[in-house]
């Protein structure tokens, strides 16, 4: 467990950090977002809805709050302004109140997904799910990139936001391991947390193409990160 959130920390801070060594990413993050959508998206749905399905009696019911998880997501972007997907506002100051919901709302995406790595799985040993952990982690570096791009104008004191967005999931993971759910909560859970997934990637691909062209660039990239996906879901 502490190798897995050393991870989730370095991860995070190296994405937040990237943001000054590579400028150039500010204009277009478009293909990185397009390989990790794709890769999320993958993992969604070959990785956390078998297992959902797999482990619980009432699938109508599981069904139901990915549903709610996935209108969860939604109401969580309307205070975060899409930055876990990489959105960034760079042009524009931000409100104190708009500093504040963003952080917020990532916080909370960040623990209810970090609760996902402490579950038994009928696929994985228990703190074994590499492809799950991958998948947050090339998640979670462009919503750090774009949290640093937002938070900007605010100099040193953006470090200390990168800093607790950075431990938010590794808080999640922890406290899904304190904390013993019944087997209906934790459904419950993870069922929530996929319907946030599912509404991330697919927005991801919307918003990687606003006119509703998808070039063959973007195809290949995403045909990648699903690619990628299967191979560690299956091989590792």
């Amino acid at each position: 467990m502490i190798l897995t959130i050393v991870i989730l920390v370095v991860s995070t801070l190296i994405g937040g950090f990237s943001f000054r060594f590579f400028p150039a990413l500010k204009k277009d993050l478009r293909l990185p977002l397009i390989f990790a959508g794709s890769y999320l998206f993958a993992i969604t749905i070959i990785h956390i809805i078998p297992e959902l399905f797999s482990l619980s009696d009432n699938p109508s019911r599981v069904g139901l709050f990915v549903l709610i998880g996935f209108f969860v997501q939604q109401f969580l972007e309307y205070f975060s302004s899409g930055v876990e997907h990489g959105h960034f506002h760079s042009d524009k100051a931000v409100s104190v109140a708009g500093r504040f919901s963003i952080i917020v709302a990532l916080v909370v995406h960040s623990v209810l997904e970090g609760s996902l790595l402490t579950h038994d799985s009928p696929f994985h040993e228990k703190h074994e799910s590499y492809s799950l952990l991958l998948g947050i982690i090339l998640h979670k570096m462009p919503a750090a990139f774009a949290l640093m791009v937002t938070m900007h104008q605010l100099g040193k004191r953006a470090i200390y936001l990168l800093i607790l967005f950075s431990f938010a999931s590794p808080l999640g993971l922890l406290l899904g391991d304190f904390f013993v759910l019944s087997e209906a909560g934790l459904l419950m859970l993870f069922a929530i947390v996929c319907g946030s997934f599912l509404h991330i990637s697919t927005t991801i691909f919307v918003e990687a193409s606003p006119e509703h062209h998808f070039g063959l660039n973007k195809i290949l990239i995403s045909l990648l990160g699903a690619t990628m996906a299967i191979l560690v879901e299956y091989l590792i």
